[in-house]
């Protein structure tokens, strides 16, 4: 299975729209491992447009991404994609925002601790700035 799915369905480019990355997870159907990550949808560029610099948003490789985890990617090398789902947990408007759900969402589910994941690492780094304006689930 190649596709990015969401809700169970397959993602399109309207799914994409006002969004900058997602929180994803990886899963082995063979051995029910799974690994939770996230990716960033644009990169920001600079490129001289009449001697003035102008941004502008490229795609990434997210289409085609099967995450940065060695362990994951020698077993979908091994077993074939057909035999992994990827399935986007959460939509970001931010990057803020996607590397705080996915580190939330790692601490939440213990990946470091459970065998059943591929995570070997969490790595994070986020200011309040970053997801203070953003809708983030806070504890109660």
């Amino acid at each position: 299975m190649s596709e990015w799915l969401y809700d169970g369905k397959a993602v399109t480019d309207k799914d994409l729209e006002g969004q900058y990355a997602y929180v994803y997870e990886i899963e082995n159907l063979l051995s029910g491992r799974r690994y939770i990550g996230k990716k960033v949808l644009f990169f920001k560029k600079f490129k001289m447009v009449k001697g003035k610099k102008k941004r502008h948003l490229v795609e990434s490789d997210w289409r085609s991404y099967w995450g940065s985890n060695q362990n994951l990617l020698e077993d979908i090398k091994a077993h074939g994609s057909e035999n992994f789902k990827r399935t986007i947990l959460q939509w970001c408007s931010s990057k803020g925002k996607a590397n705080y759900e996915e580190a939330r969402l790692q601490f939440e589910l213990g990946v470091l601790l459970n065998e059943n994941f591929y995570n070997d690492l969490i790595r994070v780094r986020i200011h309040s700035s970053h997801i203070r304006n953003e809708k983030t689930k806070a504890p109660s």
